[in-house]
Formats: structure tokens, C-alpha cells, sequence
């Protein structure tokens, strides 16, 4: 058996402008810090030990693991990959979400942010984003699951849906109304090469 732990960065100071963010490298708000720590709580009360650690290479992402591996004390060396990045916004990068949606209007947004497979000017669709993300996915992280070993990987919302969509057999459909909050750990079982069971881990809010 082995556990594969998913957990979107705590709130960055983009989030908190409401701001499209993509690869813009910037860093936790001090609540990130926060929701980074409460994360940590909650996956401590599992009592798994976690052998191999995985960020993307932003260091919303980084930090966040950083500081779940402290409270773990668990001083497993963090690998960071660019394959793991958010999905690139292009020319949305850094607009206030909802100055964007008066200007290109509500639905031409949804379908950036939304779709499967259309992307923003300059940007990358999440199609774009799991065709880097999956295939590091199956060649770095999956072998490690099937070895009975423990993963943990702090990355971003549209990297994770990649992730997830392989991981839960989701179609395009499907995966695009999948919401990932910053924060909370998605827990992953797996045995004989099979995922067998799927926990979002509670995490009090404050």
C-alpha cells in the first residue's frame, strides 16, 4: 500500500488580489503560511511517513512544502519541476479577474479558465498543461507509488486537475468542473498498481 498526498499551495499574494497568476513566481500571503501549516496538521494525523517530496518549480508551491516538511520533521529532499507549474495564463497573466470579465465578458473567461482545450493569448490550455504534467507524472512519481512508496506534491490548481484527471480516470469533460482548493490535502491509496481509494482531509479554517 502507498499514499499519494496532493495539495495546492496556500493562498499567494495574487490570490489575494484576485489577480491571474499562471507562472508568475510570487510568494505566500502570511495566510498561505497558515493553510500551509494547518495542511501540515492535518496530513501528520495520517501518521505516514513520507519518502519522496515534489514541487513545482514556483515558489508558492516550494514554500509550502517547506513548511509541511518542517512540521513533519520529515527532512526528505524536495525535487522541484517545471512540469509541475501552474497552467500559463499569456496575456491574462497579472489582469484582475473581474476587471478581465468587464472587458472580454463572462463567458469568453469561463472558456479560458474552464475548457479543456482552449487557451488564453500567449497561454497554455489545460490540455497544454497536462501534456507536461502527466508524462512526468508517469515516469518519475507513479513507479514510486507502485514500490509501495509515499509521495507528496505541492503544485497548482491546473497541474493538479492533470493529476487528478489521470489519477481518477476522469474524461475532459469532467475534470474541468473539478475544484481544488488552496490548502487541502487530496489523499490518494494505492495497492497493486490500482488506486483504491480517495480522502480530502478536513482542515479547520480560521
Amino acid at each position: 500500500m502507498s499514499k499519494l498526498i496532493l495539495l495546492r499551495h496556500g493562498e499567494s499574494e495574487w490570490n489575494k488580489l484576485n489577480l491571474f497568476t499562471g507562472w508568475k513566481d510570487v510568494d505566500l500571503t502570511d495566510q498561505g503560511k497558515i493553510e500551509a501549516k494547518l495542511a501540515a496538521f492535518a496530513i501528520q494525523n495520517l501518521k505516514v511517513e513520507i519518502d519522496h517530496a515534489y514541487s513545482s518549480a514556483l515558489k508558492r508551491a516550494k514554500n509550502t512544502l517547506d513548511i509541511v516538511l518542517y512540521i513533519l520533521k520529515n527532512q526528505t529532499t524536495i525535487i522541484s519541476d517545471a512540469a509541475l507549474n501552474e497552467r500559463n495564463y499569456g496575456d491574462l497573466t497579472g489582469l484582475n479577474k473581474d476587471e478581465a470579465r468587464e472587458k472580454w465578458g463572462d463567458e469568453q473567461i469561463k472558456i479560458w479558465r474552464r475548457s479543456y482545450d482552449i487557451a488564453p493569448e500567449n497561454g497554455e490550455s489545460l490540455k497544454d498543461t497536462s501534456d507536461r504534467t502527466i508524462p512526468y507524472f508517469k515516469e518519475q512519481i507513479l513507479p514510486k507509488l507502485y514500490n509501495k512508496e509515499n509521495v507528496i506534491i505541492t503544485a497548482h490548481g491546473n497541474s493538479l486537475r492533470s493529476i487528478i484527471m489521470l489519477v481518477e480516470g476522469l474524461d475532459e469533460q469532467e475534470i474541468v468542473n473539478v475544484e481544488i482548493n488552496t490548502g487541502i490535502p487530496i489523499v490518494y491509496e494505492y495497492d497493486d498498481k490500482k488506486m483504491i481509494k480517495k480522502t480530502e482531509l478536513f482542515v479547520k479554517r480560521y
